[in-house]
């Protein structure tokens, strides 16, 4: 039982890798490319060069959305695959009566083994909803209540 824990557990997280390491890409990708049409674009045509500063936003947003990516990915990598939690906490998997979670970064859906989980970030209210709860216990959020039956 354990050995499929963490086997799950591991599983998910390379799932999240996979997500994020698509999500890093496509922004690199973006990026450049915004750099390439600015560098096509060249200097400045007038004092009050609008497109010029579209192009410079655009490619400042898609360097956000990088270092962000980027980021999100250095957090899953500090993820104890083979450590079980006993509460509710970060890299911990949680399954309510209704949904089942892994606290990671924000990705959203995964599926893993034909189940479907939902990966969040311990900075979402639904996490704040039930931090620190154990198998057992139950939280509300959004006006539904839900049991936690089992984590690790």
């Amino acid at each position: 039982m354990k050995k499929d824990m963490l086997h799950t557990k591991q599983k998910l997280i390379e799932l999240c890798k996979e997500t994020q390491m698509k999500m890093v890409d496509s922004s690199k990708t973006a990026m450049k490319e915004a750099q390439y049409a600015l560098n096509e674009y060249g200097p400045n045509k007038d004092r009050y060069d609008s497109f010029r500063d579209q192009l410079i936003g655009r490619r400042d947003m898609f360097a956000g959305q990088y270092q962000k990516a980027l980021s999100d990915l250095n957090v899953l990598e500090k993820i104890n695959c083979q450590e079980l939690k006993e509460k509710v906490e970060f890299g911990a998997i949680i399954f309510s009566d209704t949904t089942k979670f892994i606290i990671a970064i924000s990705s959203g859906k995964i599926e893993c083994d034909g189940e479907i989980y939902y990966a969040i970030s311990p900075a979402v209210p639904l996490y704040k909803a039930m931090e620190g709860l154990k198998a057992g216990d139950s939280f509300e959020f959004n006006g539904k209540r839900q049991t936690i039956m089992d984590l690790y």
